[in-house]
């Protein structure tokens, strides 16, 4: 039979300018064993375990606020974790966080490649969950694949309602457990189950659960290639003595099927068997070399070395490897034919992989920097935050004796749970009386109120007959019960022209 030719385009055709994009081709990620697939349902298990879990751990906190060891307190303008409370003034202790987790991902990507991608990103977390329930329910690769092709009969709807209510299910269990981290989860639960709270809440819990459900169970692996920065600027992070998934050429090539018993001379290891790509969850082929694609999950390398085993040859034909590693290698075998020699050649040659580099001690340096002052604003943050403001009208009251008087508003932000009594004294105005409205004349006590805000009323007298200037630097200082300054607060003093 002769070979089928291919038609020529018709001239209204062959005008049409070609394509830009490339039809989506669905994905079906075969099952793996080995010891990368095992850290991933390790790592998988522990991190929804701590999102699912987080909101259920309880914490003895005093005070109106709900005893949850994690809570997002937009109401009182907070953030707890466990006996650790961040005002909202305090929001660059997040900003710190952020820098400090950039930075240690800049380090661990120059050092194990995309491992954040293959292990640690939500995206892969619940993609990876969707693919165990798609796999328990529609069966393997070419069972899922047989059953896409296939007559949308019974069997093919049954199979296909239930995986898209186990996602749903999944979808509001995630984002049920996001809500939770806003208020007292039991509390919050309950509310939503009997549609007793609010729009708000309803209104998140939809979104949440829409984008779990479109980005794991339908987008999967186009969120890498298309929607997620990282990939563009990861190259920026890597050098030649980072870990990156490879495929090692020279013992791979040449490649093609081999039989039992043959000789391996003139063969390279790869079989051609293409599990490395069955099992890809992006569906790429590791063989094409570094892909913007690749997350680095170390699947390909479970499959092909579970290929090795069986026809007798070495592991580690695709592997975790350096740019400076594989170089020397095809410099060392570039000159030996195909075959055992070769490969061996290929894996004896050596290249130190330097951790230690440029690259990583800067990284390493910023990090440790801002982890040092961050730990610094944080032991040397203060729960107590005194403000004074000076009354606009009248500017100054002069007084029958000749002395002058002005009044201010002080506030003391107390951020603990007790309610301690501060003195009230002042700086820059020798002999200058003191008095707090309300409280006895002979001792300047401020009140404060756990865990708010005390508002009050403070008039300071100069001396009558003391020579003033018309504005003087005014010093308001809190001192505890010890005589031990706790804060203060600069302000002016005004006085009329002399």
């Amino acid at each position: 039979m002769d070979a089928p030719t291919k038609a020529k385009p018709t001239p209204a055709q062959a005008s049409q300018p070609a394509s830009l994009y490339a039809a989506h081709v669905k994905v079906y990620p075969a099952r793996v064993q080995g010891r990368f697939r095992y850290a991933k349902w390790v790592f998988l298990v522990v991190a929804l375990g701590i999102y699912y879990g987080l909101p259920w751990l309880r914490w003895d906190r005093p005070g109106d606020a709900p005893d949850q060891f994690v809570l997002i307190d937009l109401a009182g303008r907070r953030f707890y974790l466990g006996p650790i409370a961040i005002w909202q003034d305090e929001l660059y202790f997040v900003t710190g966080l952020l820098i400090i987790a950039a930075v240690a991902l800049f380090l661990v990507t120059s050092l194990f490649g995309r491992v954040w991608c293959g292990y640690a990103c939500p995206q892969t977390v619940w993609t990876d969950l969707y693919l165990w329930v798609e796999r328990r329910i529609e069966g393997d690769r070419n069972a899922r694949m047989r059953l896409d092709q296939g007559h949308r009969n019974g069997a093919y709807w049954r199979r296909k309602v239930l995986k898209h209510a186990a996602w749903i299910v999944i979808a509001a269990a995630t984002g049920g457990a996001f809500v939770l981290y806003f208020g007292d989860a039991p509390t919050m639960l309950a509310d939503i189950v009997t549609g007793q709270a609010g729009s708000w809440t309803y209104s998140f819990l939809g979104i949440l659960t829409f984008t779990t459900y479109a980005l794991a169970g339908w987008a999967r692996e186009q969120v890498c290639t298309y929607m997620c920065p990282w990939p563009r600027f990861q190259g920026a992070m890597l050098d030649e003595n980072s870990l990156i998934v490879t495929y090692r050429t020279w013992r791979g090539e040449p490649r093609g099927k081999h039989k039992q018993g043959e000789s391996w001379e003139g063969q390279g290891d790869c079989v051609d068997c293409r599990q490395c790509v069955n099992v890809c969850p992006t569906g790429i082929d590791i063989r094409d070399g570094q892909q913007l694609e690749c997350i680095g999950c170390g699947l390909c390398i479970d499959a092909c070395d579970a290929i090795m085993d069986k026809v007798g040859r070495p592991r580690g034909l695709i592997a975790l490897d350096t740019l400076a590693h594989m170089q020397k290698a095809e410099t060392a075998c570039a000159a030996l034919p195909p075959g055992p020699a070769r490969q061996l050649a290929g894996d004896t040659a050596t290249a130190d992989r330097r951790i230690i580099r440029p690259r990583t001690l800067i990284y390493a340096g910023v990090l440790a920097a801002v982890c040092l002052v961050m730990l610094a604003a944080f032991l040397m943050r203060s729960t107590t935050e005194l403000a004074v403001l000076r009354d606009r009208a009248p500017v100054y009251i002069l007084l029958a004796d000749g002395s002058v008087r002005n009044a201010f508003t002080v506030k003391v932000w107390n951020k603990g749970y007790e309610e301690p009594h501060y003195a009230l004294g002042v700086e820059g105005l020798p002999g200058a009386a003191v008095a707090v409205v309300g409280a006895p004349q002979e001792a300047a006590t401020i009140a404060t109120r756990a865990d708010g805000v005390a508002t009050n009323r403070v008039h300071v007298t100069a001396p009558a007959g003391a020579r003033l200037p018309e504005s003087t630097r005014l010093r308001f200082v809190l001192t505890d019960e010890n005589g031990q300054e706790v804060v203060s607060h600069d302000s002016v003093f005004l006085a009329p022209k002399r």
